[in-house]
């Protein structure tokens, strides 16, 4: 899109999955245009696992309501839209959805500033055997560099949020490789997750020039190798990667702001606290009311550490059979962001591989100018 932008974000309350009458309100109120949604990142309520179908259900809750806006079928939305639904609310966190409308900046609107900008792009879909390698990474980061350009954004030092929402693998599509001969990275569903997230993850990496290069043996072995900006959560409703940029450009009508960090472990509540400071003059405690007023979401990925320990500290996280590991670094760090911020509808993703370093993640946090 190289006309300078207006994007309206909102952040809407649901009482389940398929819950819009708080996105038709907005509608009726004349606040939200549902023809210039240009992406929704929604926390469903379901486990998280691979049998999450609270993603699927709100998903296509989705592409129904919109489909008569967009003048197509719903089927047709998914190609119009990115839909980006991430299960799971442990603990404090509150199902809810961020929504992105995006329209032309009038001449007299357009700033100097550097304001939010937003672009989404989609990969092809891929084969059964080429999730969690190579062809996935470097699809994801061809896909990046798509959804910059849509954004307006030449800097990838503007970029400050990728979301990323890649497949997994199914029994079916286990077996539908084996048929052909090809193998895939695992025959553990929930495990094939890990893998299309980590080399998601490395393909965002890759297009921000966070690393120079990506070799496939790399992928959920190299601890080191992470990128700062990227998100990515996984899911049955798709057999491609769908791309969100979130960033800022100069000439951006949005009155919005955007700025990440990345919380070295699941408890690093200063990295955001610091980034509040410096980046919008806001102190938690002391601004209590402002941040609250003006912050749009939180947006951050949180994994319990690889390692078994926390600051020295030995965590359990992975050692139960009755709850995975990601449900629980949901539920902790979402705690963690709530005490910070004040408000516990927040998108927090789990299972970070290569998205901020071992045990932490990123964070990215979009606020409202109050000038504006």
């Amino acid at each position: 899109m190289s006309a300078a932008q207006k994007v309206d974000v909102f952040r809407v309350p649901c009482d389940g999955p398929a819950d819009l009458s708080g996105v038709q309100a907005l509608v009726d109120a004349g606040r939200l245009d549902p023809r210039q949604i240009i992406a929704v990142m929604g926390k469903t309520e379901g486990n998280g696992c691979v049998n999450d179908h609270t993603r699927d259900f709100a998903a296509t809750a989705w592409c129904h309501f919109l489909a008569p806006h967009l003048d197509c079928t719903a089927a047709q939305v998914h190609g119009r839209v990115a839909l980006v639904m991430s299960g799971g609310t442990e603990g404090v966190l509150s199902p809810h959805f961020t929504v992105f409308a995006r329209g032309p900046a009038g001449a007299a609107e357009a700033t100097h500033e550097k304001r939010l900008v937003v672009g989404v792009a989609h990969t092809r879909d891929f084969a059964p055997e080429e999730l969690g390698r190579m062809a996935q990474v470097e699809a994801t980061a061809e896909a990046v560099k798509a959804a910059m350009r849509d954004a307006g954004i030449e800097d990838a030092a503007d970029v400050h949020f990728v979301q990323v929402k890649c497949p997994l693998l199914t029994s079916a599509k286990v077996r539908a490789a084996q048929q052909s001969g090809a193998a895939t990275v695992s025959r553990d569903t929930y495990e094939s997750m890990g893998w299309s997230r980590g080399a998601s993850a490395l393909g965002v990496g890759l297009a921000l020039g966070e690393f120079a290069a990506v070799d496939e043996a790399a992928i959920l072995h190299d601890g080191t190798l992470y990128s700062a900006r990227a998100s990515c959560s996984a899911g049955i409703e798709l057999d491609g990667n769908v791309v969100i940029v979130l960033g800022e450009a100069a000439g951006s009508a949005s009155r919005f702001r955007i700025a990440h960090t990345v919380m070295q472990d699941a408890i690093d509540g200063n990295s955001v606290r610091r980034m509040l400071r410096e980046r919008f003059g806001l102190d938690p405690e002391a601004d209590a009311d402002l941040v609250a007023d003006r912050l749009v979401n939180l947006l951050a990925k949180a994994e319990a550490s690889p390692g078994g320990l926390v600051r020295e500290a030995r965590h359990t996280m992975l050692n139960d059979s009755d709850i995975h590991s990601t449900r629980h670094a949901r539920a902790a760090v979402g705690g963690v962001l709530a005490s910070v911020v004040g408000s516990t509808a927040l998108y927090v993703s789990g299972g970070a591989e290569h998205q901020g370093p071992p045990g932490g993640g990123p964070v990215a946090a979009i606020f409202a100018i109050p000038s504006f």
